[in-house]
C-alpha cells in the first residue's frame, strides 16, 4: 500500500527520505540525492525569526526546484506567532509540505526555546503546531525525538496530540535530546508509536541507518512506513539507490566506482557554484571532499589540494587526476 502524506503526496510503498541537515541538505546536495532515487527531501531548517526579518541566508534556504518534488520546507522557532507567520511565508514559496523541527538538539537552538527544547513543553508544542497547521493549506509534518532525556520520553503523547491537531506525518529520531548523536538510536519506541491503534498518520524512523542490511532488517523489525536517512548520505548519495535495489531484488548493488564518485562530486560542485556563486560555492564544497572519497588509501594529499584551490577549473583538473590515479582501487 502506498504511503501518503495528506491527499496529494504519494510516496510509494516504502519511501526513503533525506533528513534535513543544517549546512548539508542545500539544493546542490539534494540534486545528487534525487539523482540516486530518494523519494522525498527537505530544505535545511530555517529560522522563523530569520524569515520574518527577511534575513538573506534564511530567504535563500527557501529556494526549491521543480525536479526536487515532493519537497518540504522545514522551519523552527520558539515564538508561536512568528512560527505562524513564517508558515505563511513558506507557503508562498510553494513547497509540497511544511515540516516543523522539534528535534534539533544543538545548544544554540535549544537555549532559545526551539528545536528539541519543545519536548519539555508539549502544551506549547501542540499550540505552535496548531498555529502552523491553521496558517497554511499545505500538509504539515513534524520531526522530533523520543523525548528530552531518559526520564521524560514522551513521544507517545506527542504523536497522539500532534496527530489530533492535524499533522499528516511524523518522523522520529530514535534518541533523546540528552543523547545528542551519541550512543545507539532506539527504534523500539518508534515501533510502539507505529503500533498504537490511535495513530493513523505515516511514521518514519530516523537514526543510524547506514547500510542496506540495516535498512532491510529495520524495515521488517520496526514496521515503520519509511526510513529517513541523514548522516550516512553525506558524500554517499548512492545509499538510496543501493537500499532500493536491495528491496526490489534482494541483491546487493555494487558500490560506486571511482569514476562515479568523481562524476557526482563534480556535479555537486557545479551545482554549488551555480546556486551560490563561484567563491561561496567552492568554499562550501570543501566539507564534502573527504566524504566522497572516504576509503581511498593515501587520499590526504589530494584532499588538501582540493580544499586549498579557489578556481573551478583547477578543482576539476585535480578530480580528473584522482580519477586516473585511483581508477583501479577497490574502495572499502
Amino acid at each position: 500500500m502506498a504511503v501518503k502524506i495528506g491527499e496529494h503526496i504519494d510516496l510509494g510503498e516504502f519511501p526513503l527520505l533525506l533528513a534535513p541537515m543544517e549546512d548539508v541538505s542545500d539544493p546542490p546536495f539534494r540534486y545528487v540525492c534525487k539523482q540516486n532515487g530518494v523519494d522525498m527531501m527537505y530544505t535545511e531548517f530555517i529560522s522563523s525569526e530569520g524569515l520574518i526579518r527577511d534575513a538573506a541566508k534564511s530567504r535563500q534556504k527557501l529556494d526549491i526546484f521543480e525536479y526536487e518534488r515532493p519537497i518540504g520546507i522545514q522551519i523552527f522557532g520558539s515564538d508561536i506567532a512568528h512560527m505562524r507567520q513564517s508558515a505563511e511565508i513558506c507557503t508562498l514559496a510553494n513547497p509540497d509540505l511544511i515540516d516543523i523541527n522539534y528535534g534539533c538538539p544543538v545548544k544554540n537552538v535549544v537555549c532559545k526555546g526551539a528545536g528539541s527544547s519543545l519536548l519539555q513543553d508539549v502544551d506549547k508544542m501542540v499550540a505552535m503546531t496548531k498555529a502552523v497547521v491553521e496558517a497554511t493549506h499545505l500538509p504539515v509534518t513534524v520531526k522530533t525525538r523520543l523525548g528530552w532525556d531518559d526520564n521524560t520520553k514522551n513521544i507517545y503523547e506527542v504523536a497522539e496530540r500532534l496527530q489530533d491537531i492535524g499533522i499528516k506525518a511524523l518522523a522520529i529520531h530514535g534518541r533523546t535530546r540528552a543523547q545528542m548523536y551519541k550512543g545507539q538510536a532506539d527504534w523500539r519506541m518508534i515501533r510502539e508509536v507505529k503500533q498504537n491503534p490511535r495513530v493513523k498518520i505515516p511514521i518514519f524512523g530516523n537514526g543510524d541507518v547506514d547500510s542496506v542490511e540495516k535498512a532491510a532488517a529495520w524495515r521488517q523489525e520496526f514496521e515503520v512506513d519509511g526510513i529517513m536517512i541523514g548522516r550516512a548520505s553525506i558524500g554517499y548519495p548512492w545509499i538510496f539507490r543501493e537500499i532500493k535495489h536491495f528491496f526490489q531484488t534482494g541483491e546487493r548493488l555494487e558500490g560506486p566506482t571511482i569514476a562515479e564518485r568523481v562524476e557526482v562530486c563534480k556535479t555537486h560542485l557545479t551545482k554549488s557554484i551555480e546556486w551560490k556563486g563561484e567563491k561561496t560555492g567552492i568554499f562550501e564544497m570543501r566539507r564534502h571532499y573527504a566524504n566522497y572519497f572516504k576509503g581511498i588509501p593515501n587520499f590526504k594529499e589530494y584532499r588538501m589540494q582540493l580544499v586549498g584551490l579557489q578556481n573551478h577549473q583547477e578543482i576539476l583538473e585535480v578530480l580528473e587526476e584522482i580519477n586516473d590515479k585511483f581508477a583501479e582501487e577497490v574502495v572499502s
